[in-house]
């Protein structure tokens, strides 16, 4: 399936969320995601299914001061 990951289009072999994120080893990390304009919590990345022509943008925290 085709996705738009932060602009890019990618072909990838996944069905939800959590999937993506574990081939692109964010798991465990501090992101934000937003799937199609919605944000998702992290306690549901494991029940957001992808499709064909999903719309992804993945922002990562980043502390400092």
């Amino acid at each position: 399936m085709k996705l738009k990951v932060n602009g890019e289009e990618e072909s990838v072999e996944v069905s939800t969320l959590a999937d993506y994120l574990a081939t692109q080893e964010l798991v465990g990390k501090r992101i934000a995601v937003e799937h199609n304009g919605e944000i998702v919590p992290k306690s549901a990345f494991t029940t957001t299914q992808l499709r064909d022509g999903d719309v992804l943008e993945i922002v990562h925290a980043i502390g400092g001061g």
